[in-house]
């Protein structure tokens, strides 16, 4: 997945990160992750588009290939925005101890998650 979440990884990590989660499908108009509540998931979009609103206005857009709700993980932090579903949506969901035992386990994957919690910070 060129542009994506993985591809800084090899085959067998993806498949190792991947193999840590469980593959959910939400419905259009599903909120997985809602602002100032804790952080105790992260996900990583297979497919579908997803609305990031902070105070109820739109900040961002996220698609496949993008993680979402790995910041309040990487900052032991409330959830910063609302994350509302525009299409359905395909994903790999990450308890908070699967995204802990993954950046223990392997060093990348952590720099990779703090790479994308940088860069949303403002």
């Amino acid at each position: 997945m060129p542009g994506t979440f993985f591809e800084s990884f090899t085959p067998p990590e993806v498949a190792r990160i991947s193999a840590a989660g469980r593959r959910v499908r939400l419905p259009e108009g599903w909120s997985p992750i809602w602002e100032r509540t804790p952080a105790d998931k992260a996900y990583v979009i297979i497919s579908g588009e997803v609305s990031v609103r902070r105070g109820g206005a739109e900040i961002a857009r996220l698609g496949a290939g993008d993680v979402m709700g790995e910041g309040g993980i990487v900052r032991h932090s409330l959830r910063s925005a609302t994350l509302v579903a525009l299409t359905p949506l395909d994903l790999v969901h990450f308890t908070a101890e699967a995204v802990e035992e993954l950046s223990a386990e392997m060093p990348g994957f952590r720099r990779a998650l703090d790479a994308v919690a940088e860069s949303r910070l403002g």
